[in-house]
């Protein structure tokens, strides 16, 4: 299969986005982008086994180290975050050095985040392992870890200096985070993109059975519609936070069911579905744009339902803690079509309670 390349236009901090089969390793797609000697490889107990030799193969021109970390969601946080500071003070690595994300995105938010901060900033690169990593958060700079009051509340914005996506990487996934990543391809339709929700809805099956043409075309599509996004608003000043379709719901049941309870891809399914639950109380899209919603989220094994035990007291608390808060009003992705999301606060809460009570009464049913 021909690699893919996309760019993200950022200026002088522009990079490219390589996408195909059997990449990892392969040195003339890293070697451009490593300004000095020193390599620090991140990645966790569940990818190291798997593909940290092929990666380490493509680097032999420089001095490498590696940090690898525990595998999970409740794992990103500030204490374990250290691990990455310590393997690079104890190494006595240096301004130029090059951190590289070696896993999920769970790797490549602390990757980033701990190469946003060592030294004031230093460079790092994405090699992302999963659907949800390819397709999302190796995109865009986003960096940082987790508070147990909420959810990539502490981070910074730290661009990577390329991110390579290895469709090969794929096949070591299991269902649930095949999923996972689907949700945040299913997103990138519902949030601006209705051709593309066409799209899936005709070839869903071809990616629940990892059909390599289908993924790839899937996997270059959400990067193309983020690239974009991220080109006109880096730091989310406007149009990016349309990007968190389904993130405030979700964060807030990550939180409340402790970090890891639910992958990321799942909460962010039900976070969707959620929303266009609010937007059809208010008028903004049909009964029937909802059903497709509820029905491209279902057919990707992703849970359509909020667990029963967050009641509407439960979930306002932890969506209080969330980036999108604006003077106290929780500020909502919300749909005024499949394809035409818009970021308002202009909601009734009694309608929002309506739609927590309801998820909840479905669950408990």
């Amino acid at each position: 299969m021909t690699m893919k390349t996309l760019h993200v236009d950022l200026g002088e901090r522009s990079y490219p986005i390589h996408i195909g089969a059997d990449l990892l390793g392969k040195a003339e797609l890293l070697a451009p982008h490593i300004r000095g000697q020193q390599v620090m490889v991140v990645t966790n107990e569940t990818v190291a086994p798997l593909y940290l030799e092929k990666t380490l193969a493509g680097l032999r021109d420089f001095t490498c180290e590696t940090v690898i970390l525990p595998d999970g969601e409740q794992y990103k946080n500030l204490d374990i975050l250290n691990r990455i500071f310590d393997g690079l003070l104890e190494k006595r690595f240096d301004r130029r050095c090059t951190l590289l994300a070696l896993g999920g995105g769970v790797i490549g938010d602390m990757t980033g985040f701990a190469a946003a901060s060592y030294q004031r900033g230093v460079d790092f690169i994405q090699i992302p392992t999963t659907l949800l990593s390819q397709v999302d958060s190796s995109v865009g700079g986003k960096t940082g870890v987790n508070h147990p009051l909420g959810k990539n509340m502490i981070g910074a914005f730290h661009q990577p200096r390329c991110v390579i996506a290895d469709t090969t990487s794929l096949a070591t996934l299991d269902d649930r985070q095949l999923s996972a990543g689907i949700a945040e391809i299913i997103k990138y339709g519902l949030l601006g993109d209705a051709e593309f929700f066409v799209w899936l809805e005709s070839n869903m099956a071809k990616l629940m059975a990892r059909d390599n043409d289908a993924l790839v075309y899937a996997i270059e599509r959400s990067c193309r519609d983020k690239a974009e996004v991220v080109a006109a608003d880096e730091k989310e000043s406007g149009r990016r936070a349309l990007l968190n379709l389904g993130h405030t719901f979700g964060h807030a049941i990550e939180a409340g069911c402790g970090y890891g309870k639910w992958l990321h891809g799942e909460a962010v399914g039900t976070g969707m579905l959620m929303a266009a639950d609010l937007s059809m109380r208010l008028g903004w899209i049909s009964e029937q744009d909802l059903h497709r919603t509820e029905d491209i989220i279902d057919r990707a094994a992703l849970p359509v339902r909020a667990p029963a035990h967050m009641d509407y007291d439960h979930f306002l608390e932890h969506m209080a803690v969330d980036k999108k808060v604006r003077d106290g009003k929780i500020n909502l992705v919300l749909l005024k079509a499949i394809g035409d999301a818009v970021v308002t606060g202009d909601y009734d809460t009694a309608l929002l309670r309506e739609t927590i009570e309801a998820h909840r009464a479905l669950a408990e049913a």
